[in-house]
């Protein structure tokens, strides 16, 4: 296993985020998309973590899964919310002796079942401070280009960024449309004396139903954009809404490469093809269709330890079904 510290200081790195599966659709969804990214070797690979002790158990089968038996590098999501710092310091713990070494610490979004409680940490840099006291750990937070949502305004957002980046090793963006956000960000934290890399995050719109999902995920899609989807709908329909949307978010991908970026992190929804396009079109992988071997990565590839590439045909053992009360975090 490599730290993504390590890797960024080392060149740019390209990445995919994916969630646990609950059922086994999902399951065979991801399954598919593994093998699918796996080739493009990703510098690393995130994966979510709603809360609760499912979830908090899907995550810790999914990343441990991963570094044991694939070539993937993964990075677990931990959240604040719903957990005593007791709890938090246990699958800390956990995780390091598992071997993982790369964690995004974040504040969480309160839980939907009312006797979980609210935790004891409030704010995702508290998260990072316990992270640091256990060891070990590359730590990522969260950035938010347009202001995280509870912020009563940008610059006392950007304040607290600056805080967490002094404490943690990176950031990674929530997804946005247009460069100028982005470039907008790193100016903030420049001037607040931050240089530490702040990774863009990628999410291609390529449906006219996810143009209308974009509100209630924090970030409207902005006229233009909604404009030349439907522009794009009324001359092919679906088809030509999906391609015109990888093209939109091909040209953003290549501005911030030019902008100097330091990576690209695609929320995949566990899905690929949309992914495996936008990197051929970048010219940094072999394009829809390449099997095992023919990819080739765009920057320093995992490097865990004993890990091998799942073969074809094979059933990811990430992905092997282990039942919730497993080995891993507990509580």
């Amino acid at each position: 296993m490599t730290k993504i510290a390590e890797l960024l200081a080392a060149g740019r790195t390209f990445s995919f985020e994916f969630f646990p599966p609950k059922t086994e659709r999902e399951q065979a969804t991801l399954v598919e998309t593994l093998r699918d990214l796996q080739p493009l070797a990703p510098s690393f690979v995130s994966v979510t973590y709603r809360g609760g002790r499912e979830s908090r158990q899907r995550t810790y089968d999914l990343v441990t899964g991963m570094l044991h038996t694939t070539s993937l590098n993964p990075m677990a999501h931990l959240i604040c919310v719903a957990h005593s710092r007791l709890e938090l310091a246990d699958i800390l713990v956990s995780y390091r002796k598992a071997g993982v070494e790369n964690l995004m610490a974040l504040g969480g979004d309160p839980p939907a079942d009312p006797s979980a409680g609210s935790g004891e940490l409030v704010h995702a840099i508290e998260l990072v401070e316990l992270a640091r006291a256990v060891g070990g750990f590359s730590i990522g937070v969260a950035a938010h280009p347009a202001g995280h949502p509870k912020s009563p305004d940008l610059v006392s957002d950007r304040d607290h960024l600056a805080e967490k980046l002094r404490r943690a090793d990176f950031g990674v963006t929530q997804f946005f449309f247009e460069l100028s956000e982005y470039r907008s960000l790193r100016e903030d934290l420049a001037a607040r004396g931050v240089d530490a890399p702040v990774l863009p995050g990628i999410l291609p719109v390529t449906t006219m139903a996810s143009v209308a999902r974009t509100p209630s995920m924090g970030v409207p899609a902005p006229r233009w954009l909604v404009e030349r989807l439907e522009a794009a709908d009324r001359a092919g329909g679906a088809p030509a809404v999906r391609q015109e949307g990888v093209e939109i978010f091909t040209e953003l991908c290549r501005e911030l490469l030019d902008d100097d970026a330091p990576g690209l992190h695609f929320y995949t929804f566990n899905r690929s093809s949309v992914t495996r396009e936008i990197y051929a079109a970048l010219g940094l992988a072999a394009g829809p269709g390449s099997g095992p071997g023919q990819g080739h990565g765009p920057g320093p590839g995992p490097a865990g330890a004993g890990s091998r590439p799942t073969a074809p045909g094979e059933r990811p053992a990430a992905l092997a079904g282990r039942p919730t009360g497993g080995t891993g975090p507990s509580g």
